[in-house]
């Protein structure tokens, strides 16, 4: 049976800045979500919150994940739950090794389905596997997470930690951010991987380049904090050929600056 989460009337704000103004938005799994929009639209927001960041406040609205209150739940949990977020700039962790690392949040999410040992020599096997479809130095199983990993190399096993844990929805922050052609075909081609019924995903970007690997099912606009608009592959293609000036045209938004200057205006919008 597909899970849900279920954004409604999302309001967020950081250091007391509205920063989301009213998302409504539901995926559920087996379908891949596309958000796009420019800088400072509120995307990366969205993440951060839906994880459960302590620097942003919600100031209205409900998460739903698969029924249950998400916005009531510790960050820990909703990871527990199935929530993954792969980050724009993924932190470097000193003195704790990949393998390590993984093989203790392993232990947590396969406690959380009812697994109570994990078999060590199958997740050696699979791990090893995983970095071998993923392109992956062998090596950097005994090298410290992240630590002087390129970005490339950042990127790549923020989608193994993907591929081993299997979540049910994964939230991508601008993945494709900083990686060259091979790279990005790399980290779609693991997304690609975990496609299918009990898997779905929110890809964050600005590009339409990484939507050439993973074709989604549903692509939406984001500007001044809320979607204006939704629909299938062929936004993309008008993105890129309009820009994104065009959804302000065509959506009649404007910038806080001129509302001061347009006041009716700016009410007849919110």
């Amino acid at each position: 049976m597909a899970k849900t989460l279920e954004i409604r009337g999302l309001k967020a704000n950081i250091e007391d800045k509205p920063i989301l103004r009213g998302i409504d938005l539901t995926l559920s799994t087996g379908e891949i979500h596309a958000l796009m929009g420019p800088n400072g639209s509120g995307k990366s927001t969205l993440a951060n919150v839906l994880m459960g960041h302590p620097a942003y406040e919600v100031t209205g609205g409900e998460v739903r994940f698969d029924g249950e209150d998400l916005l009531q739940m510790e960050t820990d949990e909703r990871a527990r739950r199935g929530l993954f977020l792969a980050f724009q700039y993924p932190v470097e962790i000193a003195g704790v090794t990949v393998g390590k690392f993984l093989k203790r949040a392993l232990e947590i999410h396969q406690k959380e389905r009812g697994v109570e040992k994990m078999n060590v020599g199958a997740y050696i096997k699979s791990l090893r596997s995983t970095m071998d479809f993923l392109e992956i130095d062998q090596d950097f199983i005994n090298r410290y997470l992240n630590q002087g990993f390129s970005g490339g190399e950042k990127k790549r096993m923020e989608i193994a930690q993907m591929l081993m844990m299997e979540p049910s929805f994964s939230v991508m922050d601008e993945t494709d951010s900083g990686l060259d052609i091979d790279a990005l075909k790399v980290v779609a081609k693991g997304v690609n991987k975990l496609r299918g019924e009990s898997f779905g995903a929110l890809i964050i970007t600005h590009y339409q380049r990484i939507l050439n690997h993973i074709r989604p099912d549903f692509v939406h606009i984001m500007y001044e904090g809320r979607i204006v608009t939704s629909g299938g592959e062929d936004l993309v293609v008008t993105l890129e050929e309009k820009g994104y000036d065009w959804v302000k045209k065509e959506y009649g938004i404007i910038d806080e600056e001129e509302a001061h200057e347009q006041p009716d205006v700016a009410a007849a919008n919110r």
